[in-house]
């Protein structure tokens, strides 16, 4: 019997216009509806899902061309808010974690660990929170863009002043006995002044401690400064690597020693894996796709250059395509993660013209080639996810694409059966909440 995996989803478009561009549109599911959304959760708590985690961005950007890109396409906008979502959700399901996406830029600490904590109560200790350090929205919020390293000390700040808030009530503060009516002890509940480098607020907060722990904390970020934030704070870091059980094994060794470090067991950070297969009903459907995108006209080239001008809130469609692609054009608050998937299997932007770079992004690969490919069948997707269970020690994975039901059958319909029948994929829960799920194997 293989070892249980632990399997995620990956709202990439946040909360925004699912399915667009694409035929499936028309099923005309309403995106600015919650009835999409739940049923999405209730699809992929049914199938197993630890959780699904919403992406989110706060800013369509500066200049109008950023803009008009991030919204010609609907790529990088409208987004709606993931926390007033949220709730919907937890309504529609019993057991699946729900993590939106947070920026300390957007929330101020006393307001987000009240509105945070509710959260967590409403939903039976179910709540995470994906902080990202994006500093892009400053100008929205009337705050100075801040440099990468110093958008992490101010994470660092955040959280800390969260889990303060949390904890300003003891544990025994809260009494809550109805025969002598004694609900809680204020003697027990600690004042609380905090006045650091971002932010300035007082406390006790006005909400109850956890019964079953803190939010989760997700983050993304695969820089230096980014791995010591995960080792610090998160329970789950989300990874971008190639798919192979050597880059696999080396970026979870990584992250554990990492934790270790940071004094904290390695087992209670949890590196899952961005997965974004294309699962085909035979071998040769899977050889057909792959041999279709060995040569991708302009057209196609545009296409990938607009989505990554969303992503990197750069416009690469203004740049030569036969030229090397300069860094310098990446502001610093540009992750260094999303470029280094831009640059994918390059060592630099020199070694190759920006249509190669692109032409690279838009081939598709086949499972088990060794190159990072998603290309294939239910059973060699299967193959590839126990693979890494098995020789790499792998967490899990993390599923991305839009909440659309057809996006969802398609990538799940097949594989879920046999990952479940291997051992691999969960058929029941642990009681809890998401931290006891993530940690119950």
């Amino acid at each position: 019997m293989s070892r249980l995996q632990h399997f995620g989803w990956f709202l990439s478009r946040g909360f925004g216009p699912h399915g667009w561009a694409r035929p499936y549109y028309e099923w005309n599911y309403d995106w600015q509806k919650p009835g999409i959304y739940q049923e999405g959760a209730r699809t992929l708590e049914q199938a197993g899902f630890d959780f699904v985690l919403i992406e989110d961005a706060l800013s369509l950007g500066i200049s109008p061309e950023t803009l008009d890109l991030r919204v010609r396409k609907a790529y990088g906008g409208p987004k709606h808010d993931p926390w007033t979502l949220t709730p919907y959700l937890f309504a529609a399901t019993e057991h699946l974690g729900v993590i939106p996406t947070a920026n300390p830029a957007g929330f101020l600490p006393y307001t987000a660990a009240r509105q945070f904590a509710s959260l967590q109560h409403l939903s039976g200790s179910r709540l995470g929170v994906n902080l990202v350090t994006d500093v892009g929205s400053a100008h929205h919020f009337g705050q100075q863009r801040l440099p990468h390293d110093a958008a992490y000390d101010r994470a660092q700040e955040w959280i800390d002043a969260l889990r303060e808030l949390w904890h300003s009530w003891g544990d025994d503060a809260l009494i809550a006995d109805p025969v002598s009516q004694h609900y809680a002890d204020g003697s027990r509940i600690g004042a609380l002044r905090h006045r650091g480098q971002y932010y300035s607020f007082d406390g006790p907060l006005n909400a109850e401690p956890f019964p079953a722990g803190d939010p989760i904390v997700a983050s993304p970020g695969g820089s230096p400064r980014g791995i010591d934030f995960a080792a610090r704070n998160s329970g789950i870091q989300l990874a971008l690597t190639r798919l192979d059980v050597a880059s696999v094994r080396a970026y979870r060794e990584k992250v554990r020693a990492a934790a270790t470090l940071q004094g904290r067991d390695a087992a209670d950070i949890k590196t899952l894996f961005v997965f974004k297969p294309i699962v085909t009903a035979s071998a040769e459907e899977a050889d057909r796709l792959v041999r279709a995108s060995l040569h991708p006209d302009d057209a196609a080239l545009r296409e990938v250059a607009e989505a990554w001008s969303s992503d990197l809130e750069t416009d690469l469609t203004a740049l030569d395509l036969d030229r090397p692609l300069d860094p310098a054009v990446f502001g610093e608050h540009v992750s260094q993660g999303t470029i280094k998937g831009l640059r994918g299997r390059y060592d630099s932007f020199a070694d190759a013209s920006l249509r190669d770079v692109l032409a690279a992004k838009a081939r598709l690969g086949r499972i088990g080639d060794g190159d990072g490919g998603a290309v294939g069948t239910a059973d060699e997707i299967a193959d590839l996810i126990e693979e890494l269970g098995e020789e790499a020690d792998n967490d899990g994975l993390l599923f991305s694409g839009d909440l659309h039901p057809v996006t969802l059958h398609r990538m799940l319909d097949d594989l879920v059966p046999i990952l479940r029948r291997r051992g691999i994929l969960r058929t029941e829960f642990a009681p809890g909440g998401l931290r006891a799920n993530l940690s119950s194997f």
